[in-house]
């Protein structure tokens, strides 16, 4: 058996940790109990804003402090890997934000040293994590929508003028921060491997993507079509269709609803989300039941999946030619 998860420290002191602070405040059973950022000023002007009880100016005090339960990363992409690596050699657990690494090069190497020190280490694809997830899995797999054939995903946000998307030394673009939940909503429907890739892309100035379209084959024989885009809005829907209907989600970020539909589209069946804080909840709950239980990894987003995503990415960037200063 494990040790207990109660008390999270944050690294990082943007709006991710916003975030997972909102969540943590609707908690009963866990806290955040230190942030650490950059600089002290930033870490106490955050805690003091939010009520926390310690700030640090490093990343290295936070990982030092014995109080501290559960590290998670909220740091952009590029700072994910040094920071992670520090902790699991401090023997600390850690959930780290998506994408989990800049390349897999990267995810390997703390994925084998998790293993190695058997240390806990998930990344926060939160979406992987909400009961939603095991939902649309579940229907799928009982022929609710007959045999599968198509899925098709869209997430787009107009975020171009944000830093961490523009950069390439902040592992900026589409793919890494809208890109992957695209491509794990396929993995929601199904863990058939893709054994064909086509795509397409645009690109900002500096190099990175800006707009991406992506077909996969998988081996069961089912076409996937995905696009995700940080210069646009998109509808953000998601459909899965099958012989005998299709399962609808209104928003493949955070769902809502649940419908299927028939030949018609007459409406068959509509499941409600069950309701949540932020839904960062479930990702956090899942990190203590695994640690509790003395794993290494989630059930939802096994460490095979982490790198398996990380893979599709790195040879979408390869042929896309968007490179990072990290990548061999």
């Amino acid at each position: 058996m494990g040790k207990e998860i109660r008390h999270i420290g944050i690294i990082g002191a943007g709006h991710i940790a916003e975030k997972m602070v909102s969540t943590l405040d609707g908690m009963a059973d866990m806290d955040c109990l230190a942030v650490a950022s950059r600089t002290l000023e930033k870490a106490r002007a955050f805690v003091q804003r939010r009520g926390i009880p310690r700030a640090y100016g490093s990343y290295e005090a936070l990982l030092d402090d014995p109080d501290i339960d559960l590290v998670y990363v909220a740091t952009p992409h590029s700072h994910h890997y040094d920071v992670t690596r520090r902790a699991l050699l401090k023997g600390k657990p850690c959930l780290v934000e998506k994408a989990f690494m800049a390349n897999a090069a990267q995810a390997q190497d703390i994925l084998d040293l998790a293993r190695e020190r058997q240390v806990f280490v998930s990344e926060a694809i939160w979406t992987r994590y909400l009961p939603v997830a095991q939902m649309i899995r579940r229907l799928v797999a009982e022929g609710a929508i007959g045999q599968m054939r198509m899925i098709t995903a869209t997430l787009a946000y107009e975020i171009s003028a944000k830093e961490r998307i523009l950069r390439p030394e902040l592992c900026g673009g589409a793919l890494l921060d809208l890109g992957v939940y695209v491509l794990h909503f396929v993995r929601t429907c199904s863990s058939s491997p893709v054994v064909r890739m086509e795509s397409l892309c645009t690109k900002f100035e500096t190099g990175v993507d800006l707009s991406e379209s992506v077909s996969l084959v998988l081996e069961d024989g089912t076409l996937a079509s995905v696009q995700a885009s940080a210069g646009c809005q998109g509808d953000n829907v998601g459909v899965i269709a099958g012989t005998k209907a299709n399962l609808w989600v209104d928003d493949i970020n955070n769902p809502k609803v649940v419908r299927i539909y028939g030949r018609h589209h007459d409406l068959l069946a509509e499941y409600p989300v069950p309701p949540q804080i932020t839904g960062f909840e479930y990702e956090l709950h899942a990190c203590r039941d695994a640690i509790r239980a003395g794993r290494i990894e989630t059930e939802q987003v096994p460490h095979e999946e982490i790198l398996y995503i990380t893979r599709l990415t790195d040879e979408l960037r390869r042929r896309w030619g968007v490179r990072f200063p990290m990548d061999a």
